[in-house]
């Protein structure tokens, strides 16, 4: 019989779905630490600066971008971040900055704004309650998290600049409020011998944010996040990504699903953003920045690997999207490790 579109079931398949994000996430190395967990009264501000100064002042490797997030206890303030967003933050909320824009979480009016690096330094929380203040303004948990090999990945890429999320939502993909409740659990059981444990939760915290993001992402939004429920580009990148060495093409792509090449790409495309051969370009090249810096292999062995039959076309591809030959890029990423 010979295959046609019909034979396809239009319903989303959640092991690829699950897979396909376990991958791109996995890729990330992700990890993270706490900053404060402090209590404010009204009215009060703290500054958050850019990612790139976090990063110096956590003194973190080059190589990683520096997310940070905020989660509110009790209470409420708000997000004012330096390219305009203000976003209201409740009890039981979260926002990750996805963006490292510099930012402030703001309650009411203040006089003074209070510096993070102040406060890390060891600086006295001069707007804590106290008896005169009377009720708490909010009571914060405050980190990072901590992401290697964020070029040219299609998860990281997707995600919004600043994502709020909401710790009771319940989804079929993620477990957000028990993760949340275990990590608050474990910092008021062992604040400081706990690190471990608490740096483990910090992972799977994140993880399990990005995942309820996803499920909350429209239909019309075009970009990977999208093209990952879409039950036949699902399909497609789930096959690219277990095996980015074969011989891709449209053609194949396009036959696997029962579909004619032009209505698979205009799909494709419609939905990720990418036309199918470049979103594979990119996903192998993300494969091979990781391989230069974790493996021994041979720049050969890796071309092979992502499917390039040559040392050349490999070279010229890689030139293209991360802006400096293989070789030049290996030895520079092992120089800033």
């Amino acid at each position: 019989m010979p295959k046609t579109t019909d034979n396809i079931a239009d319903t989303l398949n959640l092991g690829n779905l699950s897979s396909i994000i376990d991958d791109a996430l996995r890729s990330l190395h992700i990890t993270g630490s706490v900053l404060l967990r402090e209590s404010y009264a009204s009215h009060w501000a703290i500054a958050i600066p850019d990612a790139l100064t976090l990063r110096s002042m956590l003194k973190a490797e080059q190589t990683m971008s520096v997310v940070a997030f905020h989660l509110v206890e009790f209470g409420h303030c708000s997000l004012q971040s330096a390219n305009g967003d203000n976003i209201v933050i409740k009890a039981g909320e979260m926002v990750i900055c996805f963006g490292g824009e510099s930012h402030q979480l703001v309650r009411g009016k203040p006089d003074q704004v209070q510096q993070i690096e102040t406060l890390l330094a060891g600086g006295p929380n001069i707007q804590r309650p106290n008896i005169e203040t009377g009720s708490e303004g909010a009571s914060l948990l405050c980190g990072v998290f901590l992401l290697q090999h964020t070029m040219l990945n299609p998860l990281f890429n997707a995600l919004p600049s600043v994502m709020h999320s909401k710790l009771t939502r319940s989804g079929e993909l993620h477990n957000l409020s028990g993760v949340s409740r275990l990590m608050a659990e474990e910092i008021d059981r062992e604040p400081k011998a706990g690190s471990y444990v608490v740096e483990r939760l910090l992972e799977v915290l994140c993880a399990e944010a990005v995942r309820a993001h996803i499920e909350l992402v429209p239909h019309h939004e075009t970009n990977w996040l999208r093209g990952i429920k879409d039950p036949i580009i699902n399909q497609a990148i789930a096959a690219i990504h277990s095996k980015p060495g074969e011989d891709w093409s449209v053609q194949r792509m396009a036959s696997d699903l029962a579909m004619s090449p032009s209505r698979f790409a205009a799909r494709f495309s419609e939905s990720v953003g990418d036309s199918p051969m470049a979103y594979t370009t990119k996903w192998r090249m993300n494969l091979a920045c990781r391989a230069l810096i974790n493996s021994k292999f041979s720049i050969d062995q890796i071309a092979n690997d992502v499917g390039y039959e040559s040392q050349t076309a490999f070279s010229r591809a890689f030139k293209k999207h991360v802006g400096v030959s293989p070789a030049f890029w290996r030895n520079q990423q092992r120089q800033v490790a």
